[in-house]
């Protein structure tokens, strides 16, 4: 049985949950949002370790300036009102992408919520924000270039996800079937799960089929 330490999600679908309910995109965001809390929950109940939730990309720095506003405003919002609920659950919130880029009001918040949460040990939630694989592994290879030689094991410590295991699993809704720079060195050998249904409608059940399956997979990381 495939012990299971880390799982990362694409939560694709968002906004067309909002549009087909004509309530537009962002009311698909923040029902979206509420959906990471329920998985957050089913993810301690099922005693997994690390997740990590894509939740901004720099490519979507391309969306409508009003839909990056909203996202922005709701991640900045969701912490601050939230604060006092992830410390008692004993959650450690951790950011991997580039934080420089992003709005001063909502680095302010994020950075509190890192370092009130610092000690806590029940799960780690990975939030992706501002990130993109592709700068990961440049930023990567910039670093080991002013120290050392470039090996697989040289980069894997100078990634952002540094010191943590690769995912075990990645689950992707939405329906559509690629990865969109997000982890290309980390799910090498990840067990990959692509789902018709939109982010919001996503639950604990999913989850929960999707770790039993995963449970019995033989995995072979190229050996026969």
């Amino acid at each position: 049985m495939n012990k299971l330490n880390h799982v990362a999600f694409i939560m694709d679908g968002n906004g067309r949950w909002g549009k087909k309910r004509k309530k537009g995109r962002n009311h698909g965001h923040l029902n979206g949002v509420r959906t990471v809390s329920k998985i957050v929950k089913a993810s301690i109940k099922f005693n997994i370790p690390i997740i990590t939730f894509y939740v901004f990309s720099t490519e979507n720095w391309k969306r409508p300036k009003k839909e990056i506003n909203f996202l922005f405003n709701l991640i900045k919002t969701y912490f601050k009102k939230e604060i006092d609920n992830i410390i008692k659950n004993d959650i450690k919130i951790n950011i991997i992408g580039k934080m420089t880029n992003l709005p001063s009001n909502v680095k302010i918040v994020l950075n509190e919520t890192i370092k009130k949460t610092n000690k806590n040990k029940k799960i780690l939630v990975n939030i992706a924000l501002n990130y993109g694989s592709k700068s990961e592994l440049v930023d990567s290879i910039k670093k080991i270039e002013l120290k050392s030689n470039v090996t697989i094991n040289s980069i894997s410590k100078n990634l952002y996800t540094k010191g943590l295991p690769d995912p075990d699993i990645l689950i992707r809704t939405g329906g559509q079937k690629r990865l969109s720079n997000f982890m290309l060195w980390q799910l090498a050998y990840t067990e990959l799960y692509f789902l018709d249904k939109l982010w919001p409608d996503f639950n604990g059940l999913d989850l929960k089929k999707i770790i039993n399956n995963y449970k019995n997979i033989k995995r072979n990381y190229g050996n026969i």
